[in-house]
């Protein structure tokens, strides 16, 4: 089981190491939602990653690393899981409007409690297939951290993005074979290695836009 003290620690020093600097509400929330990530894990099976120090660093940070990269105000997390990484990235950033979207209705459940419990004014959760979502208004940034390939990502979300909006693919491993499967009409504009302290992982940010 996570112990507060413990949980605090590992969280403090990782945040120093990768030059993040958030209010002390909000590491309050961070940690809050690893515990209840924990609790409803144990039923829900929301995450193989369940040892502190990982949660901090795989879950925690791997997330708000991707926070330059953001753009705008209106932001979709696609195939978000147990909330990551939009949920971290809502809760440092409360003036951004997040949508977390997940076709898994145990993980849906469990997000709702989880905003509902951080008391996050900033996010709405989305039961529904990527395909079948269409809302009155498009997205700045649409992320990804597991949904799939990078092909099938933009592709599965193209009609979401607003002009000029950004797709913003998490991706472990330099993912070179999806690069160059990605279709023409898309025009990759970024790729970025991320290196992330405390933690031997290899992270790349591919941002990619409609050409």
């Amino acid at each position: 089981m996570i112990t507060l003290q413990n949980i605090d620690l590992l969280l403090s020093k990782a945040l120093q190491e990768n030059n993040i600097h958030i209010a002390d509400t909000m590491q309050q929330k961070l940690i809050y939602y690893l515990e209840l990530m924990q609790t409803w894990n144990r039923v829900f099976n929301l995450t193989t990653i369940t040892q502190p120090r990982d949660m901090v660093y795989l879950h925690l940070i791997d997330s708000l690393v991707v926070q330059p990269y953001l753009q705008g105000n209106h932001l979709l997390d696609v195939g978000t899981g147990a909330g990551l990484p939009g949920i971290p990235l809502a809760i440092v950033n409360p003036e951004q409007q997040w949508v977390l979207l997940d076709k898994n209705s145990k993980k849906t459940r469990f997000l709702t409690q989880a905003i509902a419990e951080l008391r996050l004014t900033n996010v709405q959760i989305i039961h529904q297939l990527t395909t079948n979502f269409h809302p009155t208004q498009c997205f700045d940034s649409i992320l990804s951290r597991a949904f799939g390939t990078i092909r099938l990502f933009v592709e599965s979300t193209e009609h979401l993005l607003c002009p000029n909006g950004k797709f913003i693919a998490m991706k472990g491993k330099y993912p070179q074979d999806e690069l160059d499967d990605v279709p023409y009409r898309f025009h990759v504009h970024d790729v970025a290695r991320l290196d992330i302290q405390g933690i031997d992982v290899a992270r790349h940010i591919i941002s990619l836009r409609i050409s």
